[in-house]
């Protein structure tokens, strides 16, 4: 059922507020007033036919009216407008337990601002519901037993079984490691050994930890301890609780390696405890279109709103939601006839941090006529790391790296990204389709995807140092995912440069999507015949990896 997001005299209150710019008034509204939430069953908003002035040019024009678009968003639209969004999000987190996650206050909260001054400039708005599964970390500890009694460093897999409190004791069994360095993914794989109430200790590689558990499962393992196939600890999740068979965690490549060694010489006894906490909850992605331009050509453009429990979650992902928000209302005004020619859809995304839920339920429930009418998706995530880096989605694979290519026309969404930031004066370079941001969805729809990206918890080198200074060796967020991601932990000038590429991206693609292919019986990514193993667009499923 939809209901209204305010009162006709709030709403009006909204409009003015927003008109004088008082973005700071719009957040003290969606933290005193009770959110109500449309919710729509179809993808975005309902569908409109065109008006019959969507298309009143050739191509020519068009791309000529891209051109004057794009050139007054990018003048107008910038970090200084974009950071009274951040100013809002670090309020309504800082008096909602101190984060936006999703199914939270906070969260919320966030999602009726943003609503409010979209619904106030003009768009069509509407908040699509969905349930989810809630998780928070209780326990995750492994202790190897006996005379020289230690702990290993574990991380549970996301949406697994949990122990018994004070977990369960058990012997270690090493799952042999294949010629093609397979480990645990076929029954096969537990016929040399005795798994029956054991442990079982599985390398990474060559399927999903979910289906690595499952098979332990099968052959009486009471926990799975997965070990990374590379350096680094593993940080992972089985992708839903609904695939969760036994307690599992992960652990590093040299402590795995240690363990088999132990449990090959004459076995070894450990503690195995984790223990997560699961609840049913609903959320909302916020999704706003343009009530003219023809719905054959829509664009999209993305960004998820919520941030992880530990933090305000400014930098990840406020940045990348206060950008789109930013050009969406900056088009409404610069364009408030709605003269151009394709349909412009923003989506703030819910639950990306735990596996981009709310991207894929967006997805999922599109009818197919409607996923081919989607001519392009861009996704912002994390666009002013304080020790930045300057990447865009590389579209053709000319890095050669990581999980390919994206679907037709993702080279041209990266070319065109490139080209923009050249003028900024800011070099880019490639960021890998890996699985960790909402676009992975609508790579697996077939659709031409692309973004940009300033970096995670990965460390800049020397090479990139000198590209775009900072510090080398350092980080280029310190405070991914930490209580620290805050108002002081965005560079704006990654942030400017970034919005006005935001910007300019939103002029552009509202009248001119000519260079990229008609979604007509457009096939879905060639790498959905991966799904046994995960997600088609890459190992990871947000933050944490899926195989």
């Amino acid at each position: 059922m939809s209901v209204p997001l305010r009162s006709r005299s709030s709403l009006g209150l909204f409009r003015k507020r927003c008109a004088s710019n008082t973005v700071a008034a719009v957040a003290a509204a969606a933290l005193a007033a009770p959110l109500l939430l449309a919710s729509t069953p179809a993808g975005a908003t309902p569908h409109q036919p065109p008006r019959p002035h969507s298309r009143p040019h050739p191509h020519s024009d068009a791309a000529k009216e891209g051109d004057k678009l794009a050139r007054k968003l990018v003048h107008r639209t910038g970090a200084k407008g974009a950071r009274r969004h951040l100013t809002a999000l670090s309020a309504l987190a800082r008096v909602s337990d101190g984060n936006r996650g999703a199914g939270s206050r906070g969260h919320d909260r966030s999602a009726a601002y943003a609503g409010a001054l979209l619904k106030a400039a003009g768009y069509k708005v509407a908040f699509q519901e969905f349930e989810f599964t809630f998780r928070e970390t209780l326990a995750e500890k492994l202790t190897v037993l006996g005379t020289e009694q230690h702990d290993v460093p574990l991380t549970l897999m996301t949406y697994t079984k949990s122990t018994p409190e004070g977990g369960v004791e058990a012997p270690v069994a090493a799952v042999p490691v294949d010629a093609d360095g397979s480990s645990g993914c076929d029954a096969a794989d537990y016929a040399q050994g005795t798994f029956e109430g054991r442990i079982a200790l599985i390398q990474r590689g060559s399927c999903s930890f979910a289906q690595k558990q499952a098979v332990a499962a099968e052959a009486g393992a009471v926990g799975a301890v997965i070990y990374n196939n590379e350096d680094g600890a593993l940080n992972g999740t089985l992708g839903s609780p609904d695939d969760a068979r036994i307690p599992t965690g992960g652990i590093t490549r040299a402590d795995g390696e240690a363990l088999a060694r132990q449990a090959g010489k004459g076995g070894v006894t450990v503690n195995l405890e984790v223990r997560e906490f699961q609840e049913q909850r609903t959320t909302h992605n916020v999704l706003a279109e343009t009530r003219g331009g023809d719905a054959d050509h829509t664009v999209m453009l993305g960004a998820h709103l919520d941030s992880v429990p530990e933090g305000p979650g400014i930098n990840d992902n406020g940045s990348g939601s206060a950008g789109v928000l930013e050009a969406a209302l900056q088009l409404a005004r610069a364009d408030h006839k709605g003269r151009h020619a394709n349909k412009v859809r923003f989506a703030l995304w819910s639950a990306e941090e735990l596996g981009l839920l709310g991207a894929e339920h967006y997805v999922e429930q599109l009818p197919e006529g409607e996923r081919e009418e989607i001519a392009l998706y861009l996704n912002f995530d994390m666009i002013a790391s304080p020790n930045y880096g300057v990447f865009a989605y590389d579209g053709d694979d000319s890095d050669e790296t990581g999980s390919g290519p994206g679907p037709k026309g993702s080279a041209t969404l990266e070319r065109d990204l490139v080209d923009f930031l050249a003028t900024r004066g800011l070099p880019t370079r490639g960021t890998d389709f890996d699985g960790r941001s909402d676009y992975g969805p609508f790579i697996a729809a077939g659709i031409p995807s692309g973004g940009t990206f300033t970096g995670a918890e990965g460390v800049k080198t020397a090479e990139e140092q000198k590209l775009w200074g900072g510090t080398a060796g350092d980080a280029y967020d310190g405070c991914y995912h930490q209580a620290c991601d805050t108002l002081d932990n965005i560079d704006m000038r990654a942030f400017d440069a970034n919005v006005k590429a935001i910007a300019n991206a939103v002029g552009h693609y509202a009248w001119d999507t000519s260079g990229l292919p008609d979604g007509t019986g457009r096939p879905a990514d060639a790498r959905t015949t991966a799904a046994p193993t995960g997600p088609a667009y890459g190992p990871y499923k947000g933050a944490r990896l899926f195989r």
